[in-house]
């Protein structure tokens, strides 16, 4: 069995973030591998628990930044020449975790059918409909502060043009 490193907690957050993804789920090409896929296509190879850190993504749009990254490359087997991009991190060095879920997220786009990527899109509308109907506006908030809502510029010219 292979020794346990810092790195495997990341895997697993990382292969929790991509599994919450329509569609989504795991795929073992190689032994003691569980990547990402989604409708059999891979969209996230990660390294073997046990293994140091690394990622491998399609990245349609920004892999000619990605590749400026020290720890970047274009990933192997003539996969680098259709933008996938590998990052490898030395033992001990933290990658930073909201880049990695960017590639996952733009590397599953790339490899879903558009089908599932309208799903996607669909429910981070239906969420960003649901958090705006939840956020109080500045004049409630200010309301239930007790607060006196502020008049608008153009009220406020208004109501000086009255009292001339």
């Amino acid at each position: 069995m292979p020794k346990k490193r810092p790195s495997d907690g990341l895997v697993k957050k990382l292969r929790d973030f991509g599994l919450k993804y329509p569609g989504a789920h795991l795929k073992s090409p190689w032994p003691d591998h569980l990547d990402l896929a989604v409708k059999d296509k891979t969209f996230a190879y990660l390294s073997a628990e046990g293994e140091p850190f690394s990622i491998s993504c399609k990245l349609p749009d920004s892999h000619t930044t990605a590749l400026l990254l020290p720890f970047a490359e274009p990933t192997g087997w003539g996969l680098g020449k259709s933008g996938w991009v590998t990052a490898r991190f030395a033992p001990g060095k933290q990658p930073n975790l909201e880049m990695l879920k960017a590639w996952i997220d733009e590397s599953y786009r790339a490899q879903a059918p558009k089908k599932l990527s309208a799903q996607l899109a669909l429910a981070l509308t239906a969420h960003a409909t649901k958090a705006a109907t939840k956020a109080p506006t500045a004049a409630k908030a200010r309301s239930a502060r007790g607060t006196p809502a502020k008049p608008s510029a153009k009220r406020a010219r208004r109501a000086a043009a009255v009292k001339r």
